[in-house]
Formats: structure tokens, C-alpha cells, sequence
């Protein structure tokens, strides 16, 4: 479909690329990584047509359409919503006037061989114009425009009025709805709430479209991607799978590297030992020459850079009141619009507490309430003893001094800090030598977002309230960030569509829909398979009911009867015994079939995974890249496997879930 071939791409003194080669095929679900300034935008401009190479050649199937998403968007307006997302490009019309012509041709009474030719022809026109959804675009669009989270009363608004988030929804329906050969999309899941992006993970995967997919979000690589392409300092390297097995893989290559350049390494030691044991041997002196030969010949391998281990040193935080902040019969509203009311809600100490819901729900509102940002208008907010608040935003960025350095930004909260410790701690926020002297002005949007998450952490707040810190963050800052909270030893209340940073952040999950919020234990992954009963139905506009187990209750005081006297010394009586033992046999009876069960489930997710991991394997092979009919043929076999370890994991999952509660009772 696409092919680059020894591209080769330059600005100023930088080569971004330095001759990568890249085949995009039919099934192709390509996953674009690597750190922000890697030449992620440069690569997709060049398979648009948008940036011409300096050396190499681009190569596009004739009539090949390509549907485009861009980080950011330019206003539009005089538009509504769902006339942007109808609006499909002028395929539709084509395909509609040329129906006309076949209608008008076969009326014309034609021979017989031309009326057959029409007939086919008619019928593959009406095919595309039904794929395209000619006769129900309208349908499909309010259908895709409730998918990204619009409301019906916003299908008629103008697109003008519309935030940069929800402009780029309007545009990524219109890209869905107008069918095109690949898909390319830039950092789709900035803007899009946890239901919209399940509902997006899900459209791509079925999409027959290729796909080439710019993401720093690792959750949504692996759910829609089959290869990963990576950019590492002007290179190009491709691996079969999703971005968990290009870690694992991406490792393997490292090794690999590794021991070739040390193999090397020893081979130039070896050689130039020979030369300085035989310089002088007049007898020697061809085999010296050919070793010198050999070393100026020889193109020299240089060591892989390795992911750092990332230690931090964080300030001390003092110990809050065991209640942090609370919430008690607030009330909330905007314009009318009530948000809560009569809301009840407590933060104790050591919560750390991930905010999930649909955008519009109030999330942002209530950590603007636990932070005291903003005032309710009725009810009270309490704040317990000695708790000392860390608040990060957006608009957090706007608040740096664009005349200071980063050293000296850092250095307006540090008080008394040695200098080489502040280094130290930019050091680990990946501002590295010269890094700290740039001036905020000229820092990228994630160089400032972890300006201010330093800022914030070297202040030792005992609260944190984050709102999507990691927006503007690639991977590798994304890591830090994880590894700051993790590390950290204070109270957490956060607000991210990064599943797996709530994984590994969070211990409760706080669900916000209709003016409600429920509290539920664990991370993103708990809540997802065991408290969240009810998936989104297509269309939905009301967040999906969500239920949650009630807090523990102590368990009853056992009361003692004179008349059982014998219970009451600890004997038992020949009734006590045999209602026991039937309870037993009871108990045992419901665990063994569920015993037998989960160990046959458990043999099929071993097989499953055999599968999986055998076709990875075959995935990796460099002969694999270079046919494309076995790849496709891997991709979909890949696919499947993946699907049926899903469906196997996740019946496992419910069979675990009932055995351990029916070994609860029989304790």
C-alpha cells in the first residue's frame, strides 16, 4: 500500500532519519514509538506526502486513501457536529453519480453482454455505497458521534464553540465514518475519557483499514496494534507484536548488541595485540598490514544505550490526620446545571485514589472541591490537621517564569537545597547537562509538565491532587512519573485515562456519574473486571451503572446461651457434630466442580498462551517481514490467538472469583 525506501531527513544540523526503509501492507497495525523529538511527525508527514525526503523514495498505491488526526487541530466553524463528522470527503458523491450513469445506461435497453457488465458494475457501486453508509450516514454518524461521548444536543452545535478535545472527536468520526485504506492518528487519546477510548480501542480493532498509530498511552498499543515500529536517534527498527512483546523483544535486541560489540571489542584486542607483538618482524609484515587493513575497514559497533534504573531521593513528608479532607452534604453547580448534591466523600490517609467517568461528570470539579480551588455552594469541606496540599494541572504550566532557566525554576522552591542536589533531582526528571540552563520559554509541553512535577515533589506536600499529568509526557517521562509515585509515601487523589499509570498508582478507584460517586477497592484492572457490571451499550449517553462491594462490617459478638451448655463449655453435642459435617459435605460438593473447572480453564490459558507465544515467535523472524502474504496470514492467526487467551483469562478470572468465595464460606 506504502513503502518508504533509504529515506533520509535533515533540519538545520539534526538528522532525523538517517535511510530508513518501512512497508505498510493491507492488516498492517502499526504502533509509532520512540521519545518526543525522535522524528514521529516527520515519518507520518512523509507517508502523507506532507514533508518531502532528502534522499530516498516514497512509494503509494495508485488511488490509495489515507484518513489523517494531527495532535492539534485548526478551528472550523459554520459547521455543526454532525455535519463535520458526515462530511466524508467527495467519495460518496462519485460513487452516487456514477450509479446514476449505470441507471441511465441500462435504461437505455443495451445489449446483451453490456447490460451483464452494468449489472456487475451496478452491484459493486452499491456495495461500496452501503459500506460508506450512503443510505444510512446520518444513522451511523450519530451512532459513532455517542461512541466518542457527544451528547444528542450537541449533534446541532457549531464546531466553532467546540474545545480542542472535543473538535478532535468531531474529526477522528469523520475519518472513521469516510472508510479509508490507513489510518493514520497522531496521540488520539489525549482528549478522549476512559469510556470513549474503550469504545475507539474497539472500532479500530475491527476496522479492516490499516493503521498507523502515533501513542505514548502502552494499555491502548497493546489492545489495537500487530507491529511496533520504533525511532532511536535517526533509525528504524520494526517487531512483530504489541508493545508489551516489543519490550520483551526490544531487550532481546539490546543482549544482542551487547555481546556483539563486546565479541568485537575483543577481536580489535586481539588484533591490535598481534600488530604490537609484530610491528617490527619483517617476516610478519603482510599479516600486520592485512590486520591494519582489517581495523580501518571495520565498521565499529558502539554499546546500546540501556534504560537507567531510576532512584529517587524524595523529601520526607510529615504524617497528615488519618481524615484528609472531607466533604459533607455539598452541594455544586454551573450555570444552573447541578454537578452534586447533598455530596458526602472522605480522603483518609494513605488513599490513593484514581477519579474515573465519562468527561462532563464532574471529576475535575470534585478534586477542584478537595483541593479548595473552588468553593462549594453549600455543604462544608473539612481539612484535617497538618495536611500540606501539592495541586498539578494544566494550568500549572502556565505558572512557570519563561525568563528563568530550569535550574533557576527549580530553585524558587528549594529554599536551602545544595546546588548538586537540585542537579541531582533534574537529573532524574531527565534534565541531563546542559538541559538545566535552557530557558522555560523554548521547554516542549512535557519538558514543562515535568518541570512542574519536580517543583511539586521537592516542596514535600503530604496531598497530591493531579489532573491528568500525563498529557504532553512520552513514555520514558511516563516512567518517571510512576516511579515518583510509587516512591512517594503521601496521599493521592488523581484524575488520568493512563490505565496503566492507575495500575500501578492506585488503591481505589472513585467512580463519578450522575451526581454520584462510588468508592471502590484496587486499581483500573479491579474495577474494570470484578465492580463494573454493566459495558457501555453502544449510544449510550449515561454512564454505565457501577457496583461496588459495601464496606466490611465487623462481625457479630457471639452470644452464649445457658441452655447449651455444652456449646458453652467448648463441647459440642451430637447435633452440633452432624449439622457440621453435612454443612461440610455441602460446601464440598459446590467447591469440587468448581475446582474441576478451573483446573481445565487453567489448561486452556496454558495452551492459549503456547499458541500466542509461538506465533510471536514466528511474528519476529525476519523472513516474515519480507512476505507479506505470511505476515497478513501471522497477523490475523495473532489476532485470533489473542482473542481466544482473552476469552480463556477472562473465565478464569470468574471461575477464581467464585471459588474464592465459596472457600470464604466453608472458613
Amino acid at each position: 500500500m506504502i513503502a518508504l525506501h533509504q529515506i533520509k531527513k535533515t533540519y538545520g544540523r539534526q538528522e532525523v532519519l538517517k535511510g530508513v526503509s518501512l512497508q505498510v501492507g493491507p492488516g498492517d497495525r502499526l504502533g509509532l514509538v520512540g521519545p518526543n523529538g525522535a522524528g514521529k511527525s516527520t515519518l507520518l508527514g512523509l507517508l502523507l506526502g506532507r514533508v518531502e525526503p532528502d534522499q530516498g523514495e516514497v512509494f503509494r498505491a495508485r488511488g490509495l486513501r489515507m484518513g489523517y488526526l494531527p495532535q492539534e487541530l485548526l478551528s472550523l466553524t459554520g459547521q455543526t457536529v454532525l455535519g463535520l463528522a458526515m462530511d466524508t470527503g467527495d467519495r460518496l458523491g462519485e460513487l452516487e453519480a456514477e450509479l446514476k450513469d449505470v441507471h441511465r445506461e441500462l435504461a437505455a435497453n443495451p445489449g446483451e453482454q453490456q447490460t451483464a457488465e452494468l449489472l456487475a458494475r451496478q452491484g459493486q457501486l452499491m456495495t461500496l455505497f452501503e459500506g460508506l453508509g450512503g443510505y444510512d450516514l446520518e444513522a451511523r454518524a450519530s451512532k459513532v458521534l455517542a461512541g466518542l461521548g457527544f451528547r444528542q444536543d450537541q449533534f446541532h452545535q457549531d464546531v466553532g464553540t467546540l474545545s480542542g478535545g472535543w473538535l478532535m472527536r468531531a474529526a477522528l468520526a469523520r475519518i472513521l465514518l469516510s472508510a479509508p485504506d490507513i489510518i493514520l492518528l497522531d496521540e488520539p487519546t489525549n482528549h478522549l475519557d476512559l469510556e470513549s477510548l474503550l469504545w475507539l480501542e474497539g472500532q479500530l480493532t475491527a476496522s479492516p483499514a490499516s493503521l498507523i498509530l502515533v501513542s505514548h498511552d502502552r494499555v491502548f498499543l497493546d489492545k489495537v496494534v500487530n507491529r511496533i515500529v520504533e525511532l532511536d536517534k535517526g533509525q528504524l527498527y520494526v517487531y512483530g507484536g504489541n508493545y508489551s512483546e516489543y519490550e520483551a523483544q526490544r531487550e532481546s535486541r539490546r543482549k544482542a548488541q551487547e555481546k556483539a560489540y563486546y565479541a568485537q571489542q575483543e577481536r580489535i584486542r586481539d588484533m591490535q595485540n598481534f600488530i604490537d607483538r609484530n610491528r617490527s618482524r619483517k617476516d610478519r609484515a603482510k599479516q600486520v598490514q592485512a590486520r591494519l587493513k582489517a581495523l580501518d575497514n571495520m565498521e565499529k559497533l558502539t554499546l546500546p544505550e540501556s534504560d537507567q534504573e531510576i532512584r529517587f531521593e524524595l523529601p520526607q513528608t510529615d504524617r497528615s490526620a488519618q481524615v484528609v479532607v472531607e466533604l459533607l452534604d455539598v452541594d455544586m453547580a454551573y450555570d444552573d446545571n447541578p454537578v452534586y448534591q447533598g455530596l458526602n466523600f472522605t480522603v483518609q490517609r494513605g488513599d490513593r485514589l484514581a477519579l474515573l467517568g465519562r468527561n462532563g461528570q464532574g471529576k475535575s470539579t470534585l478534586l477542584k472541591l478537595l483541593a479548595g480551588l473552588v468553593r462549594p455552594q453549600g455543604g462544608r469541606r473539612l481539612v484535617g490537621g497538618r495536611v500540606k496540599l501539592g495541586v498539578f494541572s494544566q494550568h500549572s504550566l502556565e505558572d512557570l517564569h519563561p525568563d528563568n532557566t530550569v535550574l533557576e525554576e527549580l530553585g524558587t522552591v528549594c529554599g536551602l537545597m545544595p546546588l548538586s542536589r537540585q542537579r541531582s533531582l533534574l537529573g532524574t526528571f531527565l534534565f541531563k547537562g546542559d538541559d538545566v540552563f535552557k530557558k522555560v520559554r523554548v521547554l516542549s509541553g512535557g519538558e514543562r509538565s515535568r518541570l512542574v512535577i519536580a517543583k511539586l515533589l521537592v516542596t514535600a506536600p503530604n496531598f497530591l491532587l493531579l489532573d491528568e499529568p500525563t498529557n504532553h509526557l512520552d513514555i520514558s517521562s511516563r516512567r518517571i512519573l510512576e516511579k515518583a509515585l510509587q516512591e512517594y509515601q503521601g496521599t493521592i487523589v488523581l484524575i488520568s485515562h493512563d490505565r496503566h499509570l492507575i495500575n500501578v498508582v492506585a488503591n481505589k478507584v472513585a467512580y463519578v456519574a450522575g451526581g454520584q460517586v462510588t468508592l471502590c477497592p484496587g486499581n483500573y484492572d479491579d474495577f474494570f473486571r470484578l465492580w463494573r457490571k454493566k459495558p457501555l451499550a453502544e449510544g449510550q449517553e449515561e454512564p454505565a451503572p457501577v457496583e461496588c462491594p459495601a464496606p466490611a462490617q465487623p462481625a457479630p459478638l457471639a452470644v452464649v446461651n445457658d441452655k447449651n451448655e455444652a456449646a458453652a463449655g467448648g463441647r459440642k453435642t451430637a447435633d452440633q457434630k452432624r449439622a457440621e459435617a453435612e454443612t461440610r459435605n455441602a460446601l464440598y460438593k459446590k467447591i469440587k466442580p468448581l475446582k474441576d473447572k478451573l483446573a481445565k480453564v487453567e489448561a486452556e490459558v496454558e495452551q492459549a498462551t503456547a499458541e500466542l507465544d509461538a506465533l510471536v515467535a514466528q511474528m519476529v523472524e525476519p523472513e516474515a517481514y519480507n512476505d507479506p502474504e505470511r505476515w497478513t496470514a501471522l497477523s490475523k492467526d495473532h489476532d485470533a490467538a489473542k482473542a481466544r487467551l482473552q476469552k480463556v483469562t477472562e473465565r478464569w478470572e470468574e471461575l477464581a472469583l467464585k471459588l474464592e468465595e465459596a472457600q470464604d464460606q466453608a472458613s
